[in-house]
């Protein structure tokens, strides 16, 4: 196992966490492959995505790999009038991290960070560590408080 950066920062921090590892295929690299592949409920494992708001600007948010995000819902959270994706080629200059390696935790400047609250459901949640293959499994209040973010209700019904 390599130790990520998003790893380090938690490690320095003194946040308990533990690490499940899955073989990436670079045909899939959707978190349902990687929920399957480390035999996990697909609820608890979120995917990092990162928008941009009107006002706000960029913003991240954590969602169950198998749901998608409302824009409306996530908009409203972030007291922002419209948001928006932004392009996949801007993500590593943006975060530091590729598709399907980024993590909430280390970006290149923090941001504003959602979390859905059916994170809440879970005892533990499972993030990227900031390169594909490999998740943290952290409690998601403790993930909450570390990454100064909020848990909202962010998905489609």
């Amino acid at each position: 196992m390599v130790k990520t950066n998003a790893m380090r920062i938690l490690d320095k921090a003194g946040i308990f966490y533990h690490t499940g590892e899955y073989e990436v295929d670079e045909h899939d690299l959707s978190g349902s492959h990687a929920a399957d592949m480390m035999g996990v409920d697909h609820g608890s494992v979120f995917k990092t995505l990162v928008l941009k708001g009107e006002k706000t600007g960029f913003l991240v948010c954590c969602i169950p790999v198998d749901k998608e995000l409302d824009l409306k819902k996530t908009a409203k959270a972030a007291s922002d009038k419209k948001v928006e994706m932004i392009p996949m080629k801007d993500l590593q200059k943006i975060t530091g991290y590729i598709r399907g390696g980024c993590s909430p935790v280390g970006m290149k400047k923090h941001f504003p960070t959602f979390i859905d609250k059916s994170a809440l459901d879970y005892s533990e949640i499972a993030i990227s560590a900031g390169m594909r293959g490999q998740q943290i499994m952290v409690s998601p209040q403790t993930l909450i408080d570390f990454i100064k973010g909020e848990f909202a209700s962010l998905t489609q019904d």
